[in-house]
């Protein structure tokens, strides 16, 4: 960098303060650039609808969010995104200081050409563990599958990046990557006993321990390809959601057997995640335990700034029980941000910055560290 007062050959002299002042300038921006870097160099995101950005926009299934009234809030409209605006993994993006991480699909004829890569998203929705899960409305990426793109996407795309190996594997282990899934497992599939046998041939408890070893396998695979700061969601109170409280007999609030299913999972995922921080070395397993906040905020939702917490804020086909009717966004609710769901699955962009920022900044989602904390170690 050639400093101003140095050209044509000619030095000009200035005032000694007025240089101090300068070179101090200098300092605080480039300070300032240090301390706006990401604090991680990528987010790679899996999943189902929760965090789908799109992938299923380019399959064939009925699961799809790329038309208004979805995306209402959101600053580029209707992407595929199942709400109204940002989903939990944009938050998480927007805090580490990196873009949001785009579908995969969308980018897998020109992908990353473009340096530095900074994530990518393979969530899809109704997809789950296993690989029958979400078949009844079409295509979709299982867990095994998205892992699948990944492990192609490493080796063919990202690794070209990187002049050497170790730099890649470093690239990876400070990546963050943020999974949600399971629960499509109980919604679309074990509890749509229309279309699966699953819970005749599998007990609750036994169906749960189905999935965890499912589940294991896959973020085993995952680390061998690379992850090491993993972060893991619960399911969330899916007993509360539209499409199972109207549609199913119950009491109170909830459908307190449908919640007790996912509470056996989570209770089964703590241990789980512990025993793979235990046995894969370097690697950090983090529980995303939002369960009990997407609870307490259907329970108490004035604690989180909620005016409702039990219906759809957009127009949905069934009553309320299921997804937005398309170009009706006229008729949805006037504060999406003072209510708790969406559609008859899905929840606002409010209810998902404040699960994000909990596990971003907190001590009681992401445990035992939060994403903070995470990505501060070496």
């Amino acid at each position: 960098m050639l400093f101003p007062f140095l050209f044509h050959k000619k030095l000009i002299i200035m005032p000694l303060k007025t240089f101090l002042i300068m070179i101090s300038t200098l300092h605080m921006i480039s300070v300032g650039n240090s301390e706006n870097s990401p604090a991680a160099p990528a987010l790679y995101v899996f999943g189902d609808s929760l965090f789908d950005s799109g992938n299923n926009n380019l399959l064939p299934t009925l699961a799809k969010a790329n038309f208004p009234p979805y995306g209402m809030n959101f600053e580029r409209g209707a992407t595929g995104r199942f709400t109204n605006g940002r989903t939990v993994v944009d938050f998480i993006a927007e805090f580490l200081g990196l873009p949001h991480s785009p579908p995969y699909l969308s980018l897998i004829r020109t992908l990353l050409r473009s340096e530095p890569l900074t994530g990518l998203n393979f969530a899809s929705s109704s997809c789950g563990i296993l690989p029958q899960t979400g078949s009844a409305l079409g295509k979709c990426l299982n867990l095994a599958e998205q892992i699948g793109l990944f492990e192609r996407a490493v080796k063919q795309d990202i690794s070209r990046h990187f002049k050497t190996a170790g730099e890649l594997s470093n690239y990876l282990s400070k990546s963050v990557f943020v999974i949600s899934i399971g629960s499509n497992d109980y919604i679309n599939n074990y509890l749509d006993t229309q279309r699966f046998d699953t819970s005749k041939r599998y007990s609750p408890l036994s169906f749960a321990r189905l999935l965890m070893n499912n589940f294991s396998q896959q973020l085993e695979r995952l680390y061998y390809l690379g992850a090491r700061k993993v972060i893991i969601f619960e399911i969330g109170p899916i007993g509360c959601i539209p499409s199972s409280t109207r549609q199913v007999k119950h009491k109170g609030q909830c459908v307190d057997e449908i919640n007790q299913l996912a509470s056996m999972f989570n209770n089964h995922l703590a241990p789980m995640l512990q025993n793979l921080t235990f046995s894969l070395r370097g690697s950090a397993f983090i529980l995303g335990h939002a369960h009990w906040l997407g609870y307490d905020a259907v329970i108490n939702p004035s604690k989180y700034g909620l005016t409702d917490s039990s219906n759809a804020c957009c127009v949905t086909w069934m009553n309320g029980t299921s997804a937005c009717i398309p170009e009706l966004g006229a008729l949805a609710c006037q504060e999406p941000n003072k209510h708790y769901f969406w559609d008859g699955y899905h929840l606002t962009e409010a209810v998902y910055k404040t699960i994000a920022t909990h596990c971003f900044n907190g001590s009681s989602v992401c445990i035992p560290k939060n994403i903070k904390e995470l990505v501060s170690e070496v």
